[in-house]
């Protein structure tokens, strides 16, 4: 499975300002920005990137994915102290 596939695939499910997706051999880095995840837990806003990633997952197509997710105002305050 391709970046840009998991990046389809989350970009179709949810409602995300900024989408960055990368790796290979089925172990990805995502880091996802939209206004959803204000005032979710840690916990939960993975969940909202896992569910639908669930099939290519449970498939072996995905072993791995790191996520980092964050609200609009969050990615700004990232963006200054670590840029990508």
């Amino acid at each position: 499975m391709e970046p840009e596939e998991i990046k389809t695939i989350l970009a179709q499910a949810l409602e995300l300002v900024e989408l960055h997706v990368k790796g290979e051999n089925g172990h990805f880095q995502v880091i996802a920005v939209a206004a959803m995840f204000d005032g979710m837990s840690r916990v939960k806003k993975q969940q909202t990137i896992y569910g639908p990633l669930s099939e290519v997952i449970a498939s072996g197509a995905v072993h791995a994915v790191s996520i980092k997710a964050f609200t609009p105002s969050q990615w700004q305050k990232e963006q200054l102290l670590n840029p990508i």
